[in-house]
């Protein structure tokens, strides 16, 4: 049995973005994924990611790096953002988007080991979506984000990106 590809690596399997890029071989390269267990959600088209860090991602012994933390809710945040524009729009794939602004929330200290991360469309009009996510770790919020995401044209150099 084959493991399910998730949304990045089924659609920019040759993305290189330092965060959620499939092809960065030194990269975060998180994996998204439609949320689909149907649990409770404030929004649209939630996305789920579970990742898990490596020692150099820590801040202090035990404990994530912040930058890490803010680029883990960011990719996310972008391609829950993109799914949601694909669904709602019944496109074959997403549109390119790029974050156009973004604000991460430190709650407590994020331990090292799993996290799991959620993120929700709260907002979309025609080529933009606002996005709110968690991250968790041993079942406790550790940080918060919101984000506004883009849909861009051929003209915008992120385009041909994917």
């Amino acid at each position: 049995m084959t493991e399910e590809l998730s949304i990045q690596e089924r659609y920019v399997p040759k993305n290189a973005c330092f965060g959620c890029g499939p092809s960065n071989e030194k990269g975060l390269r998180i994996r998204s994924f439609a949320d689909t267990s149907g649990a409770p959600c404030e929004g649209k088209d939630p996305c789920i990611c579970d990742w898990t860090p490596e020692p150099h991602h820590q801040a202090f012994p035990g404990m994530v790096n912040g930058g890490i933390i803010g680029a883990l809710l960011d990719c996310h945040g972008n391609w829950t953002a993109a799914w949601h524009l694909m669904q709602r729009d019944g496109l074959d794939e997403p549109p390119c988007t790029v974050t156009a602004s973004y604000e991460v929330k430190l709650r407590r200290p994020t331990p090292y080991g799993p996290l799991h991360l959620r993120a929700w469309v709260t907002e979309s009009s025609e080529d933009r979506a606002h996005i709110a996510a968690t991250l968790e770790a041993d079942g406790k919020v550790c940080a918060t984000c919101t984000g506004l995401f883009v849909a861009v044209k051929e003209d915008h150099p992120a385009y041909h990106r994917w």
